[in-house]
């Protein structure tokens, strides 16, 4: 279905399909950081380090771009992040990954669930088994936070993480299952996930790409 392409984990190639997945956040799983990591909090002055880290993994193209992406996600609420950004230092003290704990900024979401945000590990670090117990932190930190229930924004284009979420017993969202179904169907072929069984396959070859 495939027809022999590789995919990269964040591959312009792929038709672009915005996804919604979410999860309760009760029996989160644990995963341990690799020997000489460890998480810290935001601090005064990490924008420029999270931009970094998104450049690196692809989410943003420039420094340019990610001062707009900041100051329309966080810009004005930085003192809010102390306590919902997550930054992983490497033995040298680099911070290399980083996720956040927030919510639904255009006010669409009326459920008051916690949003998990730009989840990215610097493409160096990819690979290193850092993505899960990033993300299994920040989870619990959000549960710390008083959510019960949490949603990802992701899409087909970066459907490797779309597969760890899935892993960590995230489904899509009923309403986008229906909306972005075509997409469903990419991850359905591209992981194979067994989440995804109500889906069809589809085909993606060079000719379609």
């Amino acid at each position: 279905m495939c027809a022999g392409i590789k995919f990269d984990n964040h591959d312009s190639r792929i038709p672009y399909y915005e996804l919604l997945l979410e999860r309760n956040l009760n029996q989160l799983p644990v995963y341990p950081l690799p020997n000489g990591y460890r998480f810290v909090c935001y601090k005064d002055g990490d924008r420029e380090h999270w931009i970094n880290i998104e450049i690196s993994a692809k989410e943003l193209k420039d420094y340019e771009q990610g001062l707009e992406v900041w100051d329309k996600y966080y810009g004005g609420n930085e003192d809010t992040l102390v306590n919902r950004m997550v930054f992983i230092e490497n033995p040298l003290g680099e911070k290399i990954a980083t996720a956040t704990a927030y919510y639904d900024i255009r006010g669409i979401d009326q459920s008051g669930d916690g949003w998990l945000h730009w989840v990215a590990v610097h493409r160096e670090y990819q690979g290193k088994g850092l993505s899960k117990p990033l993300i299994a932190h920040v989870l619990s930190l959000m549960r710390s936070l008083g959510y019960t229930h949490a949603k990802i924004p992701t899409q087909t284009t970066t459907w490797l993480a779309c597969k760890i979420y899935l892993d960590f017993g995230f489904r899509p969202v009923p309403e986008n299952a229906v909306n972005s179904r075509n997409g469903w169907r990419i991850i359905k072929t591209l992981t194979n996930h067994q989440a995804l069984g109500s889906f069809e396959p589809v085909e993606l070859d060079a000719g379609t790409l």
